[in-house]
């Protein structure tokens, strides 16, 4: 049931199926439920909405190939396809429109000489020779062999992919290397073998009798000519052989480009032949051929979503996802049966007894007039909640997005277009909690409210904002694609104090209109003295990252790769499922440990609750340190390792707001209903 809505329904354009208005029964409705649910749960299997409707190519029509940018995992810099000597398109480089989740990323798309005619095999075709390699060039050229680049080139959108044998293991690659180094020898690959998959174009009629409407193919637009007579294919995969292959440097000074290659071209990855030399030119060239395949549009991508060692993947996550909620489920019960007894037996005392009781007894019960006494730097803290309750949102809404398969890898960005967009919206979010959660701290002062609400809009966008801006500057001097273009970083300003701030200050404005939360009981204005302390409260504190960090690091490793490692990542169901758990741990953890110190008369515990949680970015960051150390071994240079570094700082940073936070309100939660619950005069 599932395989077959997971092709049928995708192929039906699910997302126009939701807003072409559409009269649908409940049980329709019922049935996209069914999807949505199955695509979360079984998100293993790569399930995702397709991001363009599929293009029609006639026999004969020209495909044109696009170049991403240069990429290698040991800089993790990227770089102009064109800033190497390739071959330029005769109609000059041109710039393929980008959204900002593009251009954050690095991608930078441009135009190339590559082209091909729809179902017609050609071979031996010429392409240039450029110039003789200057000193400056050869250098060049040597050095991102050394780094290992990788070429990216495109087709339809599809990346172009590469297959290896090793040990028997067939390996897939995104891309091909500029060249290789044998013996102190460079040899670029200078001959391209690609093959395009292509399928059968199918017409709107057949997508109208998936749906089972009788209206849908008036509402549907038809892709491609009107002419349905006329045979269409779509490009469903792009695959690359590189080879190295030594041309007669004479013979092709004559040729023009796309004219056929004077003598059969072998195309052998397993040899090379022409070694790269300065002062020498190099000739490029390359040979197509079409196969017709069964892959059907909406599955073109699982190739590139499958993921080595799966079932290592699934069985990993299952297996700590049992053991945590089983041990979180521990403590829970646990920690409900102690406070349960404790307020039984209080409430059955009558109120002598209770006297009596609280001057023998110590524990929470004796800190009932210093509980809500406000912490120091209460402004920063409700900045840091309300930061913390904005990038909690934005994660959980962009990962059940992605999981539910409208964030596609064939839309390139709108994974980081999407988080951007949340991050903003959500700023109302961020203003009311932190400005309310003031007020309730000053029982109810309405002053300050609007230098909270400043603070929270500007408090983690100006921290990321210095970061990226630091290593924007390294990227700059390296001249890579991947530094933020100056117009950029005016949109991105102009986003952040047009719209972010605004929706901020609004929803700090709501939040002071908004009744405080009032305490149950009455502080003390004499603070109570805290007794000595057997350990340092702060190393508990520390150590219940601990419990949190072991919910994601199997997941994390995942995510690095995906990151780091050039690999795709799809399988946000997993993740989403690992969120849910992580809230959880996150706030359980932050309740035990606020109880045991309402036991010992520790009242401070507005800022313990939330490093309790929040300390799962300490262990992330040494995680990601010996990521560095162990997996990343071949990562070059110091700009490459502060880069690194630099980007995980600001994601232990994110993360650390958000796990604090989930402490805090939960923590905050528990304090206020426990001691309501308690009968005080």
């Amino acid at each position: 049931l599932h395989a077959f809505l997971h092709r049928e329904i995708l192929t039906s354009s699910l997302p126009n199926l939701f807003f072409a208005g559409i009269d649908m029964s409940s049980m329709d409705r019922f049935g996209i439920w069914v999807v949505a649910i199955l695509s979360v749960v079984q998100s293993s299997l790569g399930f995702y909405l397709p991001g363009s409707y599929p293009h029609k190519y006639e026999v004969g029509d020209y495909l044109n190939v696009k170049v991403n940018s240069l990429t290698s995992i040991e800089t993790e810099m990227p770089f102009s396809y064109y800033s190497l000597p390739f071959c330029k398109p005769s109609e000059g480089i041109k710039d393929s429109a980008e959204n900002l989740g593009e251009l954050l990323m690095g991608d930078r798309i441009e135009n190339s000489p590559y082209r091909f005619k729809m179902f017609k095999n050609e071979s031996e075709i010429f392409l240039c020779q450029t110039d003789k390699l200057s000193a400056d060039s050869f250098k060049l050229l040597k050095k991102r062999i050394d780094e290992m680049y990788q070429v990216n080139p495109m087709l339809d959108n599809l990346p172009a992919i590469r297959y290896t044998k090793k040990d028997g293991y067939v390996l897939r690659w995104t891309g091909y290397p500029v060249g290789i180094k044998l013996q102190d020898v460079y040899y670029v690959f200078n001959h391209l073998k690609f093959k395009v998959l292509v399928h059968k174009y199918e017409e709107a009629a057949n997508v109208a009798r998936v749906m089972g409407t009788g209206d849908a193919a008036e509402v549907i637009p038809t892709i491609g000519k009107k002419d349905s007579d006329v045979p269409g294919y779509m490009v469903v995969g792009f695959e690359v052989v590189p080879c190295n292959f030594a041309h007669n440097g004479e013979s092709t000074k004559k040729l023009k480009m796309y004219e056929r290659y004077t003598t059969p071209i072998k195309c052998d990855s397993n040899s090379v032949s022409m070694a790269v030399k300065e002062g020498q030119s190099i000739v490029f060239s390359y040979e197509v051929s079409f196969e017709e395949s069964d892959i059907k549009w909406p599955s073109r991508w699982d190739a590139y979503l499958k993921m080595e060692g799966s079932k290592v993947h699934w069985f990993s996550i299952l297996n700590s996802l049992m053991v945590i909620t089983f041990l979180a489920g521990i403590v829970l019960v646990i920690f409900l049966r102690t406070v349960r007894r404790d307020l039984t037996r209080y409430e059955e005392l009558d109120k002598e007894a209770q006297a009596q009781m609280n001057e023998e007894l110590s524990g929470w019960k004796l800190v009932v007039g210093d509980v809500f006494r406000a912490p120091s730097n209460a402004s920063l803290l409700c900045v840091m909640v309300g930061d913390g309750v904005q990038i909690l949102g934005m994660a959980v809404v962009t990962i059940l997005f992605a999981a539910l398969g409208f964030m596609s890898p064939a839309s390139r960005g709108t994974l980081i277009t999407g988080m951007l967009f949340f991050y903003m919206i959500l700023g109302i979010a961020a203003g009311y909690v932190s400005v309310r959660l003031w007020r309730t701290i000053g029982c109810g002062d309405h002053r300050g409210w609007m230098s909270v609400a400043w603070k929270a809009a500007c408090f983690f966008p100006g921290i990321a904002f210095l970061i990226l801006t630091t290593l924007n500057f390294l990227l700059w001097g390296s001249h890579s694609t991947g530094a933020i273009p100056f117009s950029l970083f005016v949109i991105l300003i102009l986003l952040w104090f047009c719209i972010s701030v605004p929706l901020t200050l609004i929803g700090g404005y709501f939040g002071a209109k908004a009744p405080h939360i009032e305490f149950p009981v009455r502080t003390n204005q004499i603070p109570r003295e805290i007794p000595a302390q057997k350990y340092p409260s702060w190393l508990l504190v520390l150590g219940a990252g601990t419990l949190p960090f072991g919910t994601l690091f199997i997941e994390l490793f995942f995510i690095m790769s995906s990151i780091w490692m050039g690999r795709v990542y799809y399988v946000f169901g997993f993740l989403f499922v690992v969120m849910i758990l992580l809230v959880v741990v996150c706030a359980e953890v932050s309740l035990v440990l606020t109880y045991m110190h309402l036991c010992v008369e520790d009242y401070k515990w507005w800022w313990k609750s939330f490093f309790a949680s929040g300390s799962v970015a300490i262990y992330i960051f040494i995680y990601s340190i010996n990521y560095l150390v162990f997996d990343l071994k071949s990562l070059s240079g110091p700009v490459s390792a502060t880069l690194y570094l630099g980007y995980s700082l600001f994601m232990v940073l994110a993360i650390m707001l958000a796990t604090g936070t989930i402490g805090f309100l939960s923590s905050f939660w528990f304090v206020h209903y426990l001691f309501s619950s308690v009968k005080l005069d």
